[in-house]
């Protein structure tokens, strides 16, 4: 009888430990469950008002289209890129033009140039004949050899056409000293309301020495 109560009692404190070892391993995967399944709260959003990280990213904004013709500004995307949309082909002709300009002015430093410039201005504006041509050539070969720098130290006369006073070229552009274009503008002008023509010019100048 008391080995039978013994044993029953070896048996009750083992089936306890077991329990006990259950009940402990219940509760830790309860825990594991438990804090597996916390949900994480974003960072606060960053004092710069950049989005915080793995966060959607505002959406850009887009630029609207350029109508046909405007003169719009370039316009900044959001990949960092210049859409230059309904202005480049704007810009792309400004900038011919002042690049022709420019060839023009240095081409016209030679008289040999001096004289294809004329020749391209004659052609734009007063459609003279090719004769009228050859006595523009004529004339400003004996004036200044088409130089643009030529001054006469006795009259003051200056530049291609020889302008006297030289500030006359002053209601073509400023820069007539230094800029053979304005000088054949100038003397283009002044031959057609003076005289018509550059062969009248020319005769004129045969006639008296000056024109």
């Amino acid at each position: 009888m008391f080995k039978l109560n013994h044993l029953r009692k070896s048996h009750l404190a083992i089936a306890a430990v077991v329990l006990i070892s259950v009940i402990s391993s219940a509760d830790a995967t309860f825990a594991q469950v438990t804090y597996k399944n916390l949900v994480t709260v974003p960072d606060p959003v960053p004092s710069d008002g950049s989005n915080p990280p793995d966060s959607p990213a505002s959406p850009a904004p887009t630029a609207s289209p350029a109508s046909p013709g405007s003169h719009s500004s370039p316009t900044p995307t959001a990949s960092g890129f210049v859409d230059f949309s309904g202005v480049a082909s704007v810009n792309a002709k400004e900038i011919a033009l002042v690049s022709l300009v420019s060839r023009q002015v240095e081409l016209a430093k030679t008289p040999r140039g001096a004289k294809a410039v004329a020749k391209v201005l004659v052609a734009q504006t007063y459609h003279w004949s090719a004769h009228q041509i050859s006595c523009l050539n004529v004339l400003w070969d004996g004036e200044s050899n088409w130089n643009f720098q030529s001054t006469n130290k006795y009259s003051g006369a200056h530049g291609i056409a020889q302008a006297n006073p030289a500030s006359k070229m002053e209601s073509v552009a400023s820069d007539w000293r230094t800029n053979p274009v304005t000088q054949i503008k100038w003397g283009l002008g002044y031959i057609h309301d003076r005289y018509g023509t550059p062969c009248n010019a020319l005769a004129k100048k045969h006639w008296l020495g000056y024109y």
